[in-house]
């Protein structure tokens, strides 16, 4: 490693176990604040995951390097007349167990002021010291949709696998932008399974959090990636931010005419991609199993079977 990449992370030492034991690596999810972050999506679901979820610090990337803190000033506590608190800001790669023990990594903190070339080169080489298998970048971006449809997260990569039949926006576009957006280029240039999935937030409430573009991000990674996440406590928090803005829009006949300009908007937009995409699981919908997942499904069923029964078979009662 050169002197460049050695300046820009430590290592946890000793480095816990990554690997759960089986033939694929682990799924690294990216979500670096400060891009991209509408309804405050992309960091809710590392924080969500951080407070859920077991997890250890494998790499801890140097602030000094990264960081320009006149950009983002740390709050600072003074109490008495003397300094006693500084926020520290933490960006950082940690190891993660699901609910049943499935390690996976995340990449979180903020997103750097600079050097984004080395970050990536060195984020890139962690990659490829732990073995992932597949990278997942995380987006949310305000969008001209309406609360009252379903969220929609579109995908965008180089893998078939991260895709699968989601929502892709079929045009070529030009955007701002982003460390993670570097380090996909990077990560695709060296061969590596890597997505992006952007969460679409509704304009008018992407300054404020928005727990149901959080919780569509993660349930989107938990398919992907065949985690077991905890989610209730996301869902109890959307359920109560949509009455809310039930209660809101049905007090103001200017706010129901604007919804529903976007739901006309929305469905029209929705239709015309069926149009194209006949394959394609639309959001709200629920993607039907092919016959070889049945199958699958069917003989893991009879398995299970076999390993719960009796190996010496039934015993013989003398009837």
């Amino acid at each position: 490693m050169s002197d460049n990449k050695e300046s820009m992370y430590e290592l946890e030492y000793p480095s816990p176990e990554v690997n759960g034991g089986g033939s694929e690596g682990p799924t690294l999810i990216v979500a670096l604040q400060g891009y991209a972050d509408a309804g405050h999506a992309v960091e809710a679901s590392a924080s969500h995951l951080m407070a859920a979820l077991d997890h250890r610090l494998i790499a801890s990337f140097n602030n000094d390097e990264l960081i320009d803190y006149r950009s983002r000033r740390p709050t600072v506590v003074i109490d008495n007349n003397e300094v006693t608190e500084m926020d520290e800001l933490q960006l950082g790669l940690h190891v993660v167990r699901d609910s049943d023990n499935k390690p996976f990594l995340v990449l979180s903190g903020p997103e750097p002021d600079l050097r984004w070339g080395a970050f990536t080169e060195a984020v890139s080489d962690l990659v490829d010291k732990f073995g992932v298998d597949q990278t997942i970048c995380l987006y949310a971006a305000p969008m001209t949709v309406p609360h009252t449809r379903p969220t929609v997260v579109s995908a965008h990569g180089n893998c078939a696998e991260l895709l699968k039949s989601r929502f892709s926006i079929d045009a070529r576009i030009s955007i701002p932008g982003s460390a993670s957006l570097k380090l996909e280029k990077l990560l695709h240039t060296r061969g590596k399974n890597v997505a992006g999935y952007t969460v679409h937030v509704p304009h008018y409430v992407a300054a404020s959090p928005y727990p149901a573009a959080t919780l569509k991000l993660l349930q989107a990674v938990a398919e992907t990636a065949e985690l077991n996440l905890p989610l209730l406590s996301i869902e109890r928090d959307a359920e109560k931010v949509q009455r809310q803005l039930a209660e809101q829009t049905s007090d103001s006949m200017e706010i129901q005419h604007v919804v529903g300009a976007l739901e006309r908007q929305y469905d029209e937009e929705l239709e015309r991609y069926r149009e194209k995409n006949p394959q394609a699981v639309l959001p709200g919908e629920t993607p039907v199993p092919s016959g070889d997942e049945i199958g699958a499904e069917f003989e893991r069923f009879l398995a299970n079977l076999d390993d719960s029964g009796d190996p010496d078979g039934p015993e013989d009662n003398g009837q």
